[in-house]
């Protein structure tokens, strides 16, 4: 359960902390104090949705602190550990969850639980695990009729067969995915076919080679400036190696130099250790400028060419050229033929393998509807159930001739599935007897809405093991005894769990263990709300002002006195009969 929730810088909230308690928390105020604001600053510490928008005008940032007990003190129920190991998360050894949220002015958010840094993503599912909250807008669920069979897998808890069903039908739209990129008409396929073959022998009627186009260009670069660089590898040639020179007389060159100079220090090395060195030094360059004249020597002879090679690479290059922009490198040439050759082998060979295809498919049909019949006759036998505990539910909430019909119908889709099974569930009510039952959406009045959905979160609780529960303004069109039984039915939900709750009708909140006044004033041009914990007398002044407004009379006091006791009495009775069925007195209580 939530026990602390510290809230700053939020919306109207400059800074507030509310210690919730167990039972039944009931928040009430003027319509605009900011009593959801609240709500969405919880909504925010367990990871929904938020943005700078609700930062408090003038502030930096805002910022949201809850505190959480777990049911046990070495670290939480099961589920809720898991959730701490998955996320490398440390638990407190009180058994205390420590979030918080910061949402600064440029639309970051940061989030922390127990310290340590989260997602906000991963928030939000350790926040399904510790709360739920019923919204405003929540009731309005109950007229998209797609989430009706949501209502019903999760009371008959098929979790796990739904997913082995969505398992088999993921194969099978894998499979029918398949076939539809094998299944051509027939002109499609013949200029398919033309394609990848075209393609194929304009590629291998060039012979491309990797790497191909760039050796011709460095050989025709080399080839255009042949005349500049035969001269000076001749040049260079005659300095090294001597010869005959193009001016008609007879040259030495430097090896021949430089191997005179060697000798005559090699010959007097012997008589200085210095002359020894630097003759050892001349023998080395001597060997290093003959290697340098015969690597000349040959790349004199690599420029000699025949006429007609520079125009022969010409053309060469330009057929390549316009293979690499048709197709990419030379490598993406290569590539596509072997890619095409194996497309028209699969294409030649896809009347077999849509055989086969075929016949895969058709298991995957029939393994897809056996077990959404099975889904089918689960959720039929757990309709029933739910139908008569929703009516029961309702019945306590001031609608006792209500009819609650769950109306099956099949699938229009493919195959007559869809990811969620071969069903379509519609809910149907009928609010007074002798009335035909008809779509919830189509006839519900907003105070019926309500109700209903209390009655399946009443029913749906039965089955999760999340220890609080918020409902935010549940009230919403019902007044009078359907408002007393509201506040009773809450106040029973409260019994096992912790319920909060934001209320306008002194019907539920009498019913509150704890009641929370929410007040907004303006202070130096600023508004300004505050949260307090209200006591005997503060609560008799807070439904005196929720019966009668401002004219607060000792009348209008005395009659809420009234309803605290009888709200009290309501309680003990209850307390009573649960005590009986525990101990199975039944009607001697």
């Amino acid at each position: 359960m939530i026990k602390l929730l510290h809230i700053e810088n939020i919306a109207v909230i400059e800074k507030a902390d509310i210690e919730f308690t167990k039972g039944l928390n009931v928040l009430t105020g003027e319509t605009g104090a900011g009593k959801s604001i609240v709500i969405d600053s919880l909504s925010a510490a367990t990871g929904s949705r938020t943005s700078r928008d609700v930062i408090r005008t003038g502030a930096d940032y805002a910022t949201v602190t809850a505190v959480f007990q777990t049911e046990q003190l070495d670290g939480s129920t099961p589920i809720i550990s898991d959730w701490f190991i998955t996320n490398g998360v440390e638990p407190d050894e009180n058994g205390e969850i420590y979030i918080n949220r910061k949402i600064t002015a440029d639309g970051k958010s940061t989030c922390r639980v127990n310290g340590t840094p989260v997602q906000a993503a991963k928030l939000r599912d350790l926040g399904l695990l510790l709360i739920d909250i019923h919204g405003q807008n929540d009731g309005r669920k109950l007229l998209d009729e797609s989430a009706h069979l949501e209502y019903l897998d999760i009371f008959g808890c098929l979790e796990n067969d739904l997913n082995t069903y969505k398992t088999a039908y993921n194969e099978l739209r894998s499979k029918k995915s398949e076939i539809d990129k094998l299944t051509m008409d027939e002109s499609e396929r013949e200029r398919r076919i033309d394609t990848l073959k075209f393609q194929i022998e304009e590629i291998e009627r060039t012979k491309v080679k990797n790497g191909e186009l760039n050796e011709l260009i460095s050989r025709r670069e080399l080839l255009q400036n042949a005349s500049k660089l035969t001269e000076s590898v001749e040049v260079a040639y005659e300095a090294l190696h001597g010869g005959g020179s193009s001016r008609g007389s007879d040259t030495v060159g430097i090896v021949a130099l430089i191997g005179d100079a060697y000798n005559e220090l090699d010959r007097v090395g012997k008589y200085s250790e210095e002359l020894r060195i630097l003759s050892e030094r001349l023998n080395d360059m001597q060997h290093s400028a003959a290697d340098i004249s015969n690597e000349l020597r040959d790349l004199r002879t690599g420029l000699d060419f025949s006429p007609g090679e520079l125009e022969t690479i010409d053309e060469r290059v330009s057929v390549l050229k316009r293979i690499v922009r048709k197709y990419g490198s030379e490598e993406d040439a290569l590539n596509l033929v072997e890619s095409n050759k194996l497309e028209l082998s699969e294409i030649a060979d896809s009347d077999n393998k849509l055989v086969k295809l075929g016949e895969e498919l058709q298991k995957c049909i029939e393994k897809a509807k056996k077990l959404a019949i099975v889904l089918t006759n689960q959720r039929k036998k757990i309709a029933k159930e739910l139908e008569e505990r929703v009516k029961d539910e309702l019945s306590q909430l001031s609608m006792p001739g209500v009819a609650f019909i769950v109306e099956f119908n099949e699938v229009g889709a493919e195959y007559g599935l869809n990811s969620s099974g071969a069903d379509e569930v519609w809910y149907l009510m009928s609010a007074n007897a002798g009335e035909a039952p008809g779509r919830i959406n189509r006839i519900a009045s907003g105070g019926e809405l309500a109700r209903i959905m209390l009655a399946l979160k009443n029913v749906l609780s039965s089955n999760s093991d999340t220890a609080s529960m918020v409902f935010d303004e549940v009230d919403t069109g019902v007044s009078g005894i359907a408002a007393q039984r509201v506040g009773e039915k809450l106040a029973a939900l409260a019994r096992d769990r912790q319920v909060l709750c934001v209320t306008h009708l002194p019907q539920i909140a009498v019913m509150a263990d704890t009641h929370f006044s929410i007040t907004k004033s303006v202070s130096g041009g600023r508004t300004y709300t505050n949260v307090e914990s209200l006591d005997f007398n503060g609560r008799k002044k807070e439904l005196a002002r929720l019966s009668g407004g401002e004219n607060i009379t000792p009348i209008t006091l005395e009659s809420a006195a009234e309803q605290l006791k009888a709200a009290s009495e309501f309680k003990k009775c209850a307390d009573m009969a649960e005590l009986a069925d525990a101990l199975d007195l039944g009607s001697s209580v």
